[in-house]
């Protein structure tokens, strides 16, 4: 039986009032504040001022528990109404959600990408991606349609957290380890032994992580179009 399934326990208002919605809303601040290492029963416990035995009622793990803060934040990518455009308008506003969630509690890119959610936001969120793609080709190009953009977002947000997290670890921005590192890189280049890479550090653009992830995703939706069907007349 699954959280989602297991009704809570009857209301107490005392000693302190506590139901799913408030352990999930604690768990989230702390997981803000402090990463997932930062949740755990016990903790949540504490910033609820109610006994740990308590939350058991609830929550039978921490497991659990993650379950419904990801889910939690799924809520926050559901489109505000109907779909305003077509498949890639659908997509891509989803993409844009999930990053600046990402941005907002980065402990979700250490959940992104194992078992999917089963959540009631998580199932909207999926029932809308296949919803804005049904009928434009057959449901297994479909799915692997949406697997293969899920792929390519989650893993430019666990790579642009992870520079975040270096970032902060260090107290070198990207430009910053870059300069610190640039008489290495200078060095190796000047060997020739690889030329590719010298030129594109030499002659290549650099863009943000912004830029970098739109340009990218566009490039995904582009591969999907052309596995899809013509859309209808």
């Amino acid at each position: 039986m699954t959280v989602w399934d297991r009704p809570e326990p009857p209301s107490r208002p005392a000693p302190v009032p506590l139901d799913r919605e408030r352990i999930v809303a604690a768990a989230l601040a702390l997981a803000d504040e402090g990463g997932l290492e930062a949740v755990s029963l016990r903790k949540v416990a504490a910033r609820l001022d109610a006994g740990p035995m308590r939350l058991y009622g609830y929550i039978s793990t921490k497991e659990e528990l993650f379950d419904l803060m990801v889910d939690e934040v799924h809520g926050e990518l559901l489109p505000d109404g109907p779909p305003a455009g077509g498949w890639r308008e659908v997509l891509r506003e989803r993409a844009h959600r999930l990053r600046q969630a990402a941005r907002r509690h980065e402990w979700l890119a250490d959940l992104l990408g194992g078992r999917p959610t089963l959540g009631p936001n998580a199932l909207a969120a999926t029932e809308a991606m296949l919803a804005a793609l049904d009928g434009l080709a057959d449901l297994d190009t479909v799915r692997r349609a949406v697997e293969t953009v899920n792929a390519y977002v989650i893993g430019a947000i666990r790579i642009e957290i992870a520079h975040l997290r270096a970032e902060r670890a260090t107290g070198l921005s990207e430009r910053d380890w870059q300069l610190a590192n640039g008489a290495y890189v200078t060095r190796m280049l000047a060997t020739g032994r690889y030329p590719a890479l010298a030129r594109a550090v030499h002659d290549g653009t650099e863009v943000g992580a912004e830029e970098s992830f739109a340009t990218g995703l566009e490039w995904v939706l582009d591969a999907v179009a052309a596995k899809l069907g013509p859309p209808p007349a």
